[in-house]
């Protein structure tokens, strides 16, 4: 009974309080068994157990031993309180990290995930990759020109320079990517500065998000930095983070065996003789003279003009002796671009080929023929090739004696031309993949529409679209005319439409001052 009731005090002692108590009690219980032992050998009248006797009374056999078994222990006590300050100097470092954003404002805050310090490796690179971009401090660069602009985004919207497509200075994030991009850089933002312990102790949402900058060194990464309301009047938090870039890493490596691919070159056609002269001459010096892996499939739209075109493509076969490099097919109906590439590519009938949709307004050269051929694979990828624009010869050349040759307007400088980025006409793709995809949409009558169309199918699909400018493809300068019985708002929309492919901004400032440059000119010569 009474070791019962003290064994239940002794369970509810503290643990600093046990542990001395088991060692005196395992103290006292070894000096017994040895006090024992050391009685019933020296009580024996046996010589042998008299020796044994005197052996075990050796005091300092018992007292090295002892010793040993409390180096050990202390041994194994100084382990782990070793290990218990490591991890607490780990656990000291690790908060220090999450805390790093509670610095005040206008200090620069660097913020890693804590997984990354598991990899000493991964996490030296990465600060590498921070040391080597404009982030920290500045570079000095050789020129205006080399400086990398921010661009600036609020919940609402993103104001760019590189306009793109849209062509406005700023836009609602519709791309998918560059819209999670951002909100997961405002929420990685967020959750660093509800982490940290800041004076007011606001806890921040996305409500208190002003504005952001961002900007992407193409060697290095993206840093942004993001301005947040704090609860004080007059105080803003800046929190700059950085999105590094990794390693290179070898995807895939292919070899391909371009001059084994031919093309079939789809052209649709109503009229439009001497443009299609242009593109015939064209056609015979670089796919017939000396690429040689070409097809081209003419499908004319109605009778006037017919026989011109069919005399024009048999004169070229008589002339370079290759008689079954064409296929003229001819509809009598009214012109639609949609069909005529669709009749065009279906009208194919030797398995798999490569196409490439094609304007009488297009001139290409033997590299973007082999490009076609390496950018285009069959079940994966599809090439939506951006041409360059030529503008207005006449008014490219106006300041000299008489405009060049064709040939030699083919350059690719900003006041002769420019990327075509919003035309989806022009593409090469397997045979396979445009039957699979559906095809173009029929209902769509006349010009235009039905590039866009197919295009939007492709971008929905798995296939990847390859949608690159190209120095290699042009679309030849026409006059574009503006219906007169247009109204007033579509007639000024027509007109400047016509405009921008006309001339560059500079050249059609100089034809809007004309008069003043001639008088300025005139002034001078007095």
């Amino acid at each position: 009974m009474f070791a019962t009731m003290m064994l239940s005090k002794f369970k509810h002692l503290p643990l600093s309080t046990r542990i001395p108590i088991l060692l005196f009690l395992l103290g006292l219980a070894v000096f017994t068994s040895l006090h024992y032992l050391n009685c019933k050998v020296g009580g024996s009248n046996d010589p042998a157990s008299r020796q044994a006797a005197m052996d075990y009374q050796d005091k300092d056999y018992y007292l090295t031993l002892l010793n040993e078994r409390e180096e050990q222990h202390k041994q194994y006590v100084a382990s782990l309180k070793k290990q218990i300050s490591e991890l607490k100097l780990e656990l000291a470092r690790r908060t220090e990290k999450i805390n790093k954003g509670a610095q005040p404002v206008n200090e620069v805050v660097q913020v890693f995930d804590d997984h990354v310090n598991d990899n000493d490796d991964l996490n030296d690179y990465l600060q590498q990759q921070i040391d080597k971009a404009e982030v920290r401090h500045g570079f000095r660069i050789r020129n205006e020109y080399e400086i990398i602009p921010f661009n600036m985004f609020t919940p609402q919207r993103i104001y760019q320079l590189e306009m793109g497509l849209y062509r406005h200075p700023e836009e609602k994030p519709t791309r998918k990517d560059k819209k999670d991009e951002l909100i997961e850089a405002v929420e990685y933002a967020l959750e660093l500065l509800n982490s940290q312990k800041a004076k007011d102790s606001k806890q921040f949402s996305v409500n208190d998000f002003v504005e952001g900058l961002y900007r992407t060194e193409r060697n290095t990464g993206t840093q942004y930095e993001l301005f947040f309301r704090s609860g004080v009047s007059g105080r803003i938090h800046r929190m700059e983070i950085f999105r590094p870039f990794g390693p290179l890493l070898r995807v895939n490596s292919e070899v391909f065996e371009t001059s084994k691919s031919t093309i079939n070159i789809i052209l649709p056609l109503a009229g439009r003789m001497e443009a299609f002269r242009i593109f015939m001459q064209n056609f015979r010096e670089v796919g017939l003279k000396h690429d040689r892996r070409v097809f081209l499939t003419v499908v004319y739209f109605g009778q006037e003009h017919l026989q011109e075109v069919e005399n024009t493509l048999e004169s070229i076969a008589r002339e370079t002796g290759q008689r079954s490099y064409y296929k003229l097919i001819a509809l009598n109906e009214e012109f639609s671009r949609g069909k005529g590439l669709e009749v065009g590519a279906k009208a194919w009938d030797k398995g798999n080929v490569l196409l490439f949709f094609c304007d009488v307004d297009i001139w290409f050269t033997m590299d973007f023929l082999d490009r076609c051929r390496y950018s285009t694979v069959a079940g994966k990828k599809v090439f939506y090739p951006i041409l360059f624009s030529l503008y207005n010869p006449s008014i490219v050349y106006s300041q000299e004696s008489r405009i060049p040759p064709l040939e030699q307007q083919l350059t690719v400088k900003k006041d002769t031309g420019f990327w075509r980025d919003f035309g989806f006409g022009m593409t090469c793709q397997y045979l396979s993949d445009f039957l699979n995809i559906g095809g173009f949409d029929l209902d769509i009558k006349g010009w235009g529409g039905e590039d866009v169309s197919l295009y939007r199918k492709y971008v929905t699909s798995d296939l990847v679209v390859i949608r690159v400018p190209v120095k290699g493809l042009f679309h030849l300068y026409h006059e574009k005319t503006c219906d007169v019985t247009l109204s007033e708002d579509q007639y000024r929309m027509c007109i400047q439409s016509k405009a921008v492919g006309e001339a560059s901004h500079a050249q059609l400032g100089m034809l809007a001052f004309k008069e003043e440059v001639q008088a300025h000119k005139a002034s001078r010569k007095h």
